[in-house]
């Protein structure tokens, strides 16, 4: 059994082409097309939503691949709408060469402070690892076996949405009502994306308590390889 901590990727763009298309399409609506310059993008996108004009923000998308546990992956499929491609329980054999022959899972950090607890999660996961093994071993499909599988087991999964799907998916996923892992996840790519998008993004309140020490790891990912 292998234990990582979950992690974000951006898929890399042009993100000044972005606002740009948010511009190009939102002027249609007041006709104000000769107004467009190098640098109205920003000044623009500020504007209208100010206004609630949030229509206009469909007009692009961001994907991201979540590399979290399968819980946390439950909770992001119930944002619509979105595009999501998951890595396959029905599919992936976990005991085969291409996954080192070992399930591999998400480290829960809420328990790394109280030993006990960590053992016994720790534990559980490691006798479904046996359990699911001992099932294939016994004619089962990756399929049939899944079922033991623990809700710790890391999955991959990448979301498609636009934008004002993104700004609903961080009012209420990086807010302090949130599931704690979600929150690990969900806030720090909301202040990679005040940086990369600041007039989309800035501003967006999140649960400001959750412990930085926390936040999972964020990267873009450019051409096939991350940066």
């Amino acid at each position: 059994m292998k234990i990582i901590q979950p992690s974000v990727v951006i898929e890399n763009q042009n993100w000044s082409e972005l606002l740009r298309r948010i511009e190009t399409k939102g002027r249609v609506c007041y006709k104000s097309e000769d107004r467009i310059t190098d640098d109205s993008a920003e000044k623009f996108i500020d504007s209208i939503a100010k206004r609630g004009h949030m229509s206009v923000l469909e007009h692009s998308s961001i994907s991201v691949k979540f590399i979290v546990d399968r819980g946390v992956s439950h909770e992001i499929v119930r944002h619509r709408p979105a595009a999501y491609s998951q890595e396959s329980t029905r599919y992936c054999n976990y005991m085969n060469g291409t996954f080192g022959k070992h399930i591999t899972v998400i480290e829960p950090f809420f328990f790394k402070d109280t030993i006990s607890m960590w053992n016994e999660w720790a534990m559980s996961c490691s006798d479904a690892e046996r359990q699911y093994e001992r099932l294939l071993l016994l004619g089962a499909t990756p399929q049939e076996a899944r079922s033991v599988l623990p809700n710790s087991l890391k999955t991959e999964i990448w979301m498609t949405a636009n934008i004002r799907e993104w700004l609903h998916f961080f009012n209420l996923r990086a807010a302090k009502p949130a599931h704690p892992q979600m929150r690990q996840v969900a806030i720090p790519l909301l202040l990679k994306l005040q940086q990369l998008l600041p007039p989309i993004f800035f501003g967006i309140g999140y649960d400001k308590d959750f412990p930085e020490a926390h936040y999972a790891e964020v990267i873009c990912e450019e051409n096939g390889g991350a940066r």
